[in-house]
């Protein structure tokens, strides 16, 4: 290679070397000369000062009721009253009264055994009776007269109330003849029959009294303070769509030494004996309720550097308020300061929001917060 040829080549390669260098600067000195290539790439911009709106979904902040801690449990249905029935007295039964599953009222005659011994006993001492009371009125006249001594009188006198005595032992031992309703309630089904012999420990049928019912659950210690005697407490049984309530009378004074629980037992009317005792139900009741609370949704407020913050929408920006929250729901929280009854609050995109930033809202949603 000659010197011309070596001259010649270095040259070319330095143009090369050059040109690579100084193109990036060439190219956008071109593109921005270029009408076309700037429309079709414009700088982004929003509403204010370049910055994009963001677009977010709000809420119209009302007053509410915030219903808190609902307590829910299992309890069973019991009857206000229930005894078996039984005589006090033995002997064959005579006649049966009822009919089984029936209402019967208080004091009605269910059965009777025989008091045929007993009823001639009575008879014979209301015979001797209208004697008795002659010969205290004869013997009274005298000892008015001095014409026989108190004693004598005194003697007559307790022969009557002997007499007295004696009608109303054999009328009460009548009276254990017959079996008759404590209360008012429902017969069950029978057990004996007539010509049976009856005894205190043969038991004929049982009365149970199912209007009101009582409703037995359990509660912890903190429930206890919670539900006091008359609270009241709602209820739900198997295979029925309707809810019962039910108010507190009774809580036990000690708790279980094996659940850690107290029982506690509400009464519930039972209009027409709907619910039968025995059945279990399903107790649900409200710990607290606070009246017209603003309430949020949880996912709208954040925490940055200690502070609870939410945003609202103002002038088509966002703008950041310090709340205090209360009490928590599983997805609700109570506002007690920073926000009020019609502020627009910012319910989605919170971790993108900024003080100032400008927002569309794209939807309101409810106020409405479980």
């Amino acid at each position: 290679m000659n010197k011309n040829t070596k001259i010649i080549v270095f040259s070319a390669i330095g143009l090369l070397i050059l040109g690579m260098a100084l193109f990036p600067k060439i190219k956008s000195i071109f593109s921005s000369d270029n009408p076309q290539t700037q429309s079709q790439n414009p700088p982004k911009t929003g509403a204010r000062g370049g910055r994009q709106q963001l677009s977010v979904t709000a809420m119209v902040l009302q007053p509410q009721v915030l219903r808190s801690d609902v307590y829910i449990a299992r309890g069973v249905l019991l009857p206000e009253e229930e005894v078996d029935l039984t005589f006090e007295t033995s002997g064959k039964i005579t006649n049966i009264y009822f009919r089984e599953g029936s209402f019967v009222n208080q004091g009605a005659l269910l059965a009777k055994v025989n008091d045929a011994p007993l009823q001639a006993e009575l008879r014979k001492l209301q015979t001797q009776l209208p004697l008795a009371q002659d010969r205290v009125y004869r013997q009274g006249t005298l000892l008015e007269k001095d014409a026989i001594s108190q004693e004598t009188y005194q003697t007559v006198t307790t022969e009557l109330e002997k007499l007295k005595a004696d009608i109303d032992l054999i009328q009460s031992r009548i009276a254990q003849t017959e079996l008759r309703a404590p209360f008012s309630g429902v017969i069950g089904l029978r057990q004996v029959s007539v010509g049976a012999y009856a005894s205190p420990a043969v038991i004929v049928s049982k009365l149970t009294k199912i209007s009101p019912l009582k409703l037995e659950f359990s509660m912890n210690e903190n429930q206890v303070r919670q539900i006091p005697t008359g609270a009241e407490v709602s209820f739900t049984v198997a295979n029925d769509l309707n809810t019962y309530n039910a108010v507190v009378y009774a809580v036990e004074s000690q708790l279980d030494p094996k659940t850690l629980t107290l029982k506690a037992r509400a009464r519930y009317a039972n209009p027409g004996g709907k619910l039968k005792p025995g059945i279990s139900a399903s107790i649900q009741t409200l710990i607290s309720e606070i009246p017209d609370a603003i309430v949020i949704p949880s996912i709208s407020s954040i925490t940055e550097m200690g502070r609870d913050i939410a945003y609202v929408y103002k002038n088509g920006v966002a703008q950041e308020v310090e709340i205090t929250k209360g009490y928590r729901t599983s997805s609700s929280v109570q506002i007690l300061s920073g926000l009020s009854a019609g502020d627009t609050l910012l319910t989605t995109g919170v971790m993108q929001l900024r003080n100032g930033l400008p927002v569309k809202i794209s939807e309101i949603i409810s106020n409405t917060t479980e």
